[in-house]
C-alpha cells in the first residue's frame, strides 16, 4: 500500500487551482470507433487545452501554490516538451520568471512554443536526465524553485482533476479508464480520485513496449531505471518512474498494458478519424491499449474511457505515423516473395495477388548474378483482418510462391522498404547493424569519428522521423572476419545497436 494518504491527495485534487489556465475538456463518445469495436469508447480530450496537453493542470496548480517570495525567485524545470509549455504558460500568468532546460534533441516546434510563452530555454544534453541535472544545478545556484514534471504531490493533484472531470461528465462511473503513462503523474492523479469516488472503475496504465517505466518498477517493487528507452512516444519516454507516482500507482493501478509503436500509430489514425485532430504518439497511447484489450477479449464490460493526453506533434512526424498506422491496425501486410527469375514470373505473381490492393512493390534485377534462378520482391498489400492475411498466404502457396511475413520486422519497416537495391559483393564479408542515434547535429560525425577508421562502411540508411531518436542501418566490411574487433570498436560509440546480419530480409534483398 502507498505511504501517501490517498484521502489527503483526493482533497488536494478537489481544491486544485487549475481553472484559471486549464479548460474543462469534453469526454466525447467516438461513435464510429465504438461501432467497429462493439463497445462504447469515450475520449477525454486533453489535446484541446491551450498548450495542447494535460500538463497545464499540474504546472498551474503547483505555481498557484507558491508563496510571493518563491514566485519572486522564479521557477525552473526540465522537460522535452509538454511540461515545459505548461510551465511557461503558468509562469507567465502568475508573473514569475521561468527557465526551462530541454534536451538538445527536443524538436524546435516545442522549443519555440515555450519561448513564445515568455520562458527562457536552455538546451542541454541528449536526454531528459541530462537536462534535469542541469535544472537542479541551476535551482541550487540561483534559488529558483524546481518543479518536477510528475513527481510532486501538487503536480499530481493538478493532473488528478482529469479524473474528477471524467466522473462528473459520465452518467455512470465507467468500467475502466485507460491512461497514457510515462512518469506516472496522470495515472496516479486519475487513479487516486477514481479509487476514492468510483472504486469499481478499473485504472489501466498503458505504456509503450519500448518504455515500460511503470511496469518494470511495479514488477520490481521499487523505482527501477530502464536500460534503454524507445523515444518514439517522446511524451512518455521516461527512464525512471517517480518515487511518489510509483507509491500511488501501486495502490490505484489495476493493470499495466504495453503496446507497440505500430499500434500507437494506428490509434493516432483512429483519433484523427473520430475528431479530425492529429495527436502526438503519447496522446494515442491509451486508445491503443483499449483497442488491444477489446480484441483480446480482456476489456471490462461497460463504458470505457481513454485519455487523449496531448497533440504536440511535429509536422515532419506525421508521414512516418501514417506509414506505420496500417501495419499497426493490421490493415497492411508487408512480405517478401520468392519468384523465378524468368519472363512471365511477375504476371503469375500478380495473378496470385488477385484484386488485392497493393501499397508497394519493390524489386531490382541483380546484374552481378545473371545466372540467378530466383528473384525476391518486397510487397505491401492492404488487408482487413487476420483471416485476410491467412487467405493471402494460402493463395501464394497455391501458386507455389514462397513468402515470408515481414510486417513485424523492424529492419524491413524502418529501412528496407525505403532503400534502393544493390549488393556489396562477395569478395569481403559484410555484417550489418541497426543503431539508434540521438537526433541532434553532430551525432553522425561523432559516430564516425569514434569508430575505428579501418572498417569500410558498405551500407548506410537513415531517415529523419521528426523525433529525438534517429534509426540508422549500417553495414561494415570485415576483411579478416574479425567481428570481435568490430564489436569492441562499436562499443565505443555508446549508441544502442542490434545485429541484423542473420535477418531474413537482409538475406533476401541485401546480402551478396
Amino acid at each position: 500500500m502507498s505511504k501517501i494518504d490517498l484521502k489527503d491527495l483526493t482533497a488536494r485534487i478537489d481544491r486544485a487551482d487549475v481553472y484559471k489556465l486549464a479548460k474543462r475538456t469534453p469526454c466525447q463518445l467516438a461513435p464510429k470507433l465504438s461501432r467497429a469495436l462493439g463497445r462504447n469508447i469515450w475520449l477525454k480530450r486533453e489535446d484541446m487545452q491551450d498548450v495542447f496537453s494535460f500538463k497545464i493542470r499540474g504546472a498551474a496548480n503547483r505555481i498557484a501554490g507558491l508563496s510571493k517570495t518563491e514566485k519572486a525567485r522564479g521557477v525552473c524545470a526540465a522537460s522535452a516538451g509538454n511540461h515545459a509549455q505548461g510551465m511557461a504558460a503558468a509562469a507567465a500568468y502568475y508573473k514569475t520568471e521561468a527557465v526551462i532546460f530541454m534536451p538538445v534533441t527536443t524538436p524546435m516546434i516545442k522549443v519555440e512554443a515555450v519561448q513564445a510563452r515568455g520562458a527562457q530555454t536552455r538546451l542541454v544534453g541528449d536526454t531528459y536526465d541530462a537536462a534535469c541535472e542541469a535544472a537542479l544545478t541551476y535551482a541550487e545556484e540561483t534559488g529558483a524553485v524546481f518543479i518536477h514534471p510528475f513527481d510532486e504531490i501538487d503536480v499530481i493533484a493538478g493532473q488528478g482533476t482529469v479524473g474528477k472531470e471524467i466522473l462528473e461528465q459520465m452518467e455512470t462511473p465507467p468500467a475502466a479508464i485507460y491512461v497514457c503513462t510515462g512518469g506516472g503523474g496522470l495515472v496516479a492523479g486519475i487513479g487516486a480520485w477514481a479509487k476514492e469516488n468510483a472504486p469499481k472503475t478499473k485504472i489501466i496504465a498503458v505504456e509503450p513496449e519500448g518504455a515500460p517505466t511503470l511496469k518494470v518498477s511495479m514488477d520490481a517493487g521499487k523505482p527501477t531505471p530502464l536500460n534503454a528507452v524507445d523515444g518514439f512516444a517522446d511524451g512518455v519516454a521516461v527512464r525512471l518512474i517517480g518515487t511518489n507516482t510509483l507509491e500511488i500507482s501501486q495502490s490505484v493501478v489495476d493493470e499495466n498494458l504495453l503496446v507497440s509503436n505500430d499500434e500507437i500509430c494506428a490509434a493516432v489514425k483512429d483519433i484523427f478519424e473520430a475528431t479530425r485532430t492529429v495527436v502526438e504518439p503519447a496522446g494515442a497511447l491509451a486508445l491503443a491499449g483499449v483497442i488491444r484489450h477489446i480484441r483480446e477479449g480482456k476489456a471490462p464490460k461497460g463504458e470505457l474511457v481513454v485519455t487523449v493526453s496531448g497533440a504536440n506533434v511535429n509536422f515532419d512526424r506525421i508521414g512516418h505515423i501514417v506509414e506505420r498506422a496500417e501495419l499497426g491496425a493490421g490493415e497492411e501486410m508487408l512480405f517478401a516473395a520468392t519468384i523465378p527469375e524468368k519472363p512471365g514470373a511477375f504476371l503469375k505473381f500478380c495473378k496470385a495477388l488477385g484484386n488485392r490492393a497493393v501499397t508497394e512493390f519493390n524489386y531490382r534485377y541483380n546484374a552481378c548474378d545473371a545466372k540467378a534462378e530466383k528473384a525476391h520482391v518486397l510487397v505491401g498489400v492492404k488487408i482487413k483482418d487476420v483471416s485476410a492475411r491467412e487467405r493471402l498466404t494460402e493463395a501464394m502457396a497455391a501458386h507455389k510462391i514462397e513468402i515470408v511475413d515481414l510486417s513485424k520486422d523492424p529492419l524491413s519497416k524502418r529501412h528496407l522498404r525505403h532503400m534502393v537495391g544493390g549488393h556489396a559483393g562477395n569478395d569481403i564479408p559484410e555484417v550489418i547493424y541497426r543503431f539508434e542515434f540521438p537526433e541532434r547535429p553532430g551525432a553522425l560525425t561523432e559516430f564516425l569519428t569514434t569508430l575505428d577508421a579501418r572498417w569500410n562502411i558498405s551500407l548506410f540508411h537513415y531517415r529523419n522521423h521528426g523525433h529525438s531518436t534517429g534509426n540508422v542501418l549500417c553495414g561494415f566490411q570485415v576483411p579478416n572476419g574479425d567481428i570481435e574487433a568490430l564489436e569492441e570498436s562499436l562499443l565505443q560509440t555508446a549508441y544502442p545497436r542490434v545485429a541484423e546480419t542473420d535477418n531474413v530480409a537482409y538475406d533476401y534483398f541485401l546480402r551478396a
